[in-house]
């Protein structure tokens, strides 16, 4: 995980917020390489949702909404984690996470007695991370909705509340009557969103798997009662495949099934991805009932009853829902690329990233920075290039040294141009992976990449 992390920094992928000022915890920067794959990785799961289904549309919910939002969903009264203290070094950890590291079964949803129960059973076997103690307080319930005072104009935030949302799908189910009124889409049909969430999390840790701002992924799909399960078994299915389309290897990916489910879920199960800390979750698919609608309903008094325009049946549609984490996905992308390796008798590291998520498409390199003939030559390819993808121009040391460089980012094709091209009016294009250099003439180079990302 040190050289993930050490690599994310040292390559433009990932800084930590505020780094000049002692950095912020628990909260990430996503650098020049880093956005590039991050909005790769969204642009994927974007089209697999809404591109590629004929039933789910997009939407971009506000962060802020109204607080009533937050009682109906629960997340006031019961979005919480078990928080203890260290008594020793008054460090406070999440009591759910350290009996899972200590291989006992315990998870959030467990009341505080419930969990306490397991916490006092277990107590030998939980040791402070910091200090080594084994003297903790009770476990308490700690929400973890981030509250401000938006509006506010007193700084009295005891006095309606204003939260930043917990989750980004609170917004699809407060909007799922405008879609319905304003699209043409009928039950079964889909709403995906990808925005950011906030939690005050107690213990964030393991880089940018847990942080306090993070963008999620999610879609929710509205179905009759009685086929909530046979379309959860469907989403659960495409869902694991669009890993396997980014490149993840299925012995890195597994599902656990979620044994202490929430009152109203039918089931629930994660996908996890075998991170270099181990097995954790990367995507959670749930079939949620009526459960949400229902509440906002409740509590907004508005009818979100849907009428079946071909039965004349009225109710209430249940949810799958799937829910990934983008940074999770980058991490997991990156983690599964990373990739050391001997080549003609040195080391390199390569980020073997599929073609479609890699930052940069190309890099354009003239053999020599100091012949103007060759840099205007690789100019004008580049310029030629940059409107249909993502290009680099790189004319700084040896060609050897940026060859490695690109390699390290993910870039699948380097163009290097020299003297022969300014005869010939052809290039040579090295492979990032197999090291295979062809040489094509210029005007044949965009159609050659193109032909090479439709297939990777």
């Amino acid at each position: 995980m040190e050289k993930i992390i050490s690599f994310c920094k040292r390559r433009g992928f990932v800084f930590a917020s505020s780094e000049i000022y002692g950095g912020f915890a628990a909260v990430y920067d996503y650098g020049p390489y880093g956005v590039e794959l991050l909005n790769n990785i969204k642009s994927a799961w974007f089209k697999s949702m809404v591109q590629e289904n004929d039933n789910i549309v997009g939407l971009d919910s506000a962060i802020f909404m109204h607080p009533k939002v937050w009682e109906a969903s629960g997340h006031v009264g019961g979005f919480a984690d078990p928080l203890t203290e260290c008594k020793k070094c008054n460090t406070r950890h999440r009591l759910d996470t350290m009996l899972e590291e200590a291989g006992i079964s315990a998870d959030e949803k467990m009341s505080a007695e419930e969990i306490n129960k397991i916490f006092d059973d277990n107590i030998e076997k939980i040791i402070c991370p910091l200090c080594k103690s084994k003297d903790f307080t009770k476990a308490k319930k700690f929400n973890l909705l981030v509250q401000s005072n938006l509006g506010n104009l007193t700084d009295d935030r005891t006095k309606d509340p204003v939260y930043l949302r917990g989750e980004t799908c609170q917004g699809i189910y407060v909007n799922f009557k405008n879609v319905l009124d304003s699209t043409r889409v009928k039950v079964p049909f889909g709403i995906a969103q990808v925005g950011k969430a906030f939690r005050n999390e107690i213990t964030a840790r393991q880089f940018i798997f847990r942080t306090r701002e993070f963008e999620q992924m999610e879609m929710q799909y509205f179905v009759k009662p009685e086929d909530e399960m046979k379309d959860y078994e469907i989403w659960r299915e495409k869902r694991l495949q669009f890993y396997l389309d980014l490149g993840i290897k299925k012995e890195n990916l597994r599902w656990h099934k979620h044994e202490n489910l929430v009152f109203y879920a039918k089931e629930a199960y994660d996908i996890e991805y075998n991170f270099p800390f181990g097995f954790k979750e990367l995507e959670g698919v749930h079939a949620r009932g009526n459960y949400d609608l229902t509440q906002h309903s409740k509590f907004s008094g508005q009818d979100l009853d849907y009428l079946d325009p071909q039965t004349n049946e009225r109710y209430i549609p249940h949810i799958v829902e799937t829910s990934a984490g983008a940074g999770r996905t980058f991490l997991a992308i990156v983690s599964e690329a990373y990739t050391e390796e001997k080549v003609e008798d040195e080391e390199r590291v390569v980020l073997k990233l599929p073609a479609k998520l890699a930052p940069i498409k190309v890099a354009v390199f003239p053999l020599l920075k100091n012949k103007p003939e060759l840099v205007s030559k690789a100019k004008e390819i580049f310029d030629g290039l940059k409107l249909e993808m993502r290009v680099e121009f790189d004319d700084n040391g040896n060609i050897g040294k940026r060859y490695r460089r690109q390699d390290e980012i993910g870039t699948p094709f380097c163009v290097t141009v020299d003297f022969d091209s300014l005869e010939d009016e052809s290039v040579t294009i090295r492979d990032r992976d197999t090291l295979k250099q062809d040489r094509i003439k210029i005007s044949k180079i965009k159609d050659y990449i193109k032909s090479k990302l439709e297939l990777a």
